[in-house]
């Protein structure tokens, strides 16, 4: 597992330049070998020592990782100061978290509080994914996100609550946040447009004989209005409104 995370590191950082760099100048890679060593004696039973080793590579790394969370291999924490996992929480394969994210738990339920995510997620800056939650197959989590229901494969998912902005990131390796739709924008544009188009509807009215009902009729047949209603629905369904 320490080769396999040594290669990711190498292919998605173009900062890494030799292996003694990456060994002994990465949080994240020591903070995976801790967690690795704890999470053996956590499995076994041993107690106090996997949550003491916890803590020594949580205030060498700035990393914390509780000993029960299962981590896959390739996980790559970029720099990492701040990132909290906790206990039940599951890393698929090949992840990639920046620093401030958060894998936490939304109370103090028992049994699996935490989320699972697939293999290949990005989990961008300051991004908190919390409860038991499944997150797919190479989902994309904008920086800042909060990410509250599960999530389906190939998507990409920004905001506060996090909602789904594309689909397909079948090819995507990465997170381009210059590329990523602002949702909220598009919703207030289009309550916008229909502020000004009732506006209008209301001015003919008063200069037409159009009774109310036809005037209705006529903003319902609209094609922007009704393709303005289905993004206004989709972004209230996404904050469970």
């Amino acid at each position: 597992m320490l080769l396999t995370d040594l290669r990711t590191i190498f292919e998605r950082d173009p900062a890494a330049r030799n292996w003694l760099e990456v060994l002994f100048c990465y949080p994240g890679l020591q903070a995976l070998v801790f967690h690795r060593l704890a999470h053996w004696l956590y499995k076994i039973g041993i107690p106090f020592i996997p949550r003491f080793i916890s803590h020594i590579s949580r205030f060498l790394t700035g990393i914390e990782i509780h000993p029960g969370a299962l981590i896959g291999q390739g996980v790559f924490i970029d720099h990492g100061m701040g990132v909290v996992i906790g206990e039940t929480a599951i890393v698929g394969d090949y992840a990639l978290i920046y620093q401030g994210v958060t894998l936490g738990g939304t109370g103090k339920e028992s049994g699996k509080r935490h989320p699972t995510l697939g293999s290949h997620v990005v989990v961008g800056a300051g991004a908190k994914v919390l409860g038991n939650i499944q997150i797919g197959d190479r989902v994309r989590i904008g920086a800042g996100s909060v990410v509250l229901r599960d999530v389906p494969s190939n998507t990409t998912v920004v905001g506060i609550p996090g909602r789904v902005t594309r689909q397909n990131n079948l090819n995507s390796n990465v997170l381009d946040h210059d590329k990523v739709r602002d949702v909220e924008a598009e919703v207030i544009r289009a309550l916008f447009e229909r502020v000004k188009s009732l506006e209008k509807q209301f001015e003919q009215l008063e200069q037409s004989s159009l009774s109310p009902t036809e005037l209705g009729d006529e903003l319902t047949d609209n094609p922007k209005s009704k393709n303005s209603d289905g993004m206004i629905e989709d972004f209230l369904d996404g904050a469970g409104i």
